[in-house]
């Protein structure tokens, strides 16, 4: 198994070193501790969060889909509880983006002031400058990821976002238009990530050979076969903590063996005036020298963009391109 990259930033400029450079360069990916304050920035996100579950109770309950609102249990537990009852999860909810395919003019999404933050916080920002340069702009292709544990979800849960992540790239997610981008993806780890609650696994040097064959459905994933096995090397995180990788590392989640939610965000940053591979949904400018006035900086006028594209995807569904349809001989 290949030995963990990790740094430790300090307090003020967060850019890369050179050598942290040429170590991910090698691996295509980084794991860069401590970038984020989790009394400064992850307690908020958190506590957004536990209103948007406190909504969602109380309105399941008004609905009579839930015996009750079960405001003494914590968020874990409070979760796992509206799971069971529901026999669904709601994903969805909590997340900052909206889905592929099938978006309706009440697809739940989660665009709090908190999360913006977080995608521009000049920590990271300064991490993504230092990989794709100055002009950046935030990715729309991004997730919030609360893992319940996965003994305690019922069948009916099966939301990516809350159960154990196949292996695979995250250039196969977007649009082919988008091949050339230079998307940066920027995990940031908001709970301790364990082998034990489903943290990150990633293949060192995996990026070297491009995109490989992804098979679907029901989810999409590099087959075994394509994958160097023995180089498997899990991530453990503090909250705070950051990984970086290509686009074309193969990386995958462990499932959530334990009794706590295991949470992260998944953020990808483009250099400016590049294709996102998801045209349907708004990006924005994040950071840019050449022309700070560019730059978003009011987290309602980002979450305005985000409905302004559910409207438009409700009445004119997008032509996304699924490139992977199961096909391919290594699929069989």
């Amino acid at each position: 198994m290949s030995q963990v990259v990790t740094e430790r930033t300090e307090t003020g400029s967060n850019f890369l070193t050179g050598e942290q450079l040429r170590r991910f360069e090698r691996d295509g990916y980084l794991l860069v501790r401590g970038v984020l304050d989790p009394a400064e920035s992850i307690d908020p996100l958190i506590a957004e969060y536990e209103g948007v579950l406190d909504r969602l109770a109380h309105d399941l309950h008004q609905a009579g889909e839930i015996a009750s609102t079960y405001d003494h249990l914590n968020f874990s537990d409070r979760m796992v509880r509206i799971y069971q009852e529901t026999g669904r999860d709601f994903a969805s909810n909590f997340d900052c983006c909206l889905p592929s395919r099938g978006t309706a003019h009440d697809t739940p999404m989660w665009l709090g002031p908190a999360v913006f933050d977080v995608l521009r916080h000049d920590r990271v920002l300064d991490l993504v400058e230092s990989i794709i340069g100055p002009e950046i702009t935030s990715n729309p292709v991004q997730h919030v990821r609360i893992k319940p544990p996965e003994h305690a979800l019922p069948e009916g849960a099966d939301h990516v976002l809350v159960r154990a992540t196949n292996w695979h790239q995250d250039n196969a997610a977007v649009d082919p238009v988008a091949d050339e981008t230079d998307m940066l993806t920027v995990w940031i780890s908001l709970s301790e990530a364990t082998i034990e609650n489903g943290c990150l696994r990633v293949i060192p040097g995996s990026h070297r050979d491009a995109l490989r064959i992804h098979c679907a459905p029901p989810h999409v994933a590099i087959p075994d076969v394509l994958l160097e096995v023995d180089r498997i090397t899990p991530v453990p995180t503090q909250p705070g903590d950051v990984i970086l990788m290509t686009r074309y590392t193969c990386h995958d989640s462990l499932p959530n063996l334990s009794d706590r939610c295991r949470w992260s965000l998944d953020l990808r940053y483009n250099p400016t005036g590049q294709p996102s591979g998801r045209p349907a949904f708004p990006d924005f400018v994040a950071r840019s020298r050449r022309d700070p006035a560019s730059e978003l900086r009011d987290p309602e006028a980002w979450a305005r963009l985000w409905y302004d594209a559910r409207a438009r995807l409700a009445a004119h569904p997008d032509d996304f391109i699924i490139r992977w349809r199961g096909t391919e001989p290594v699929c069989a």
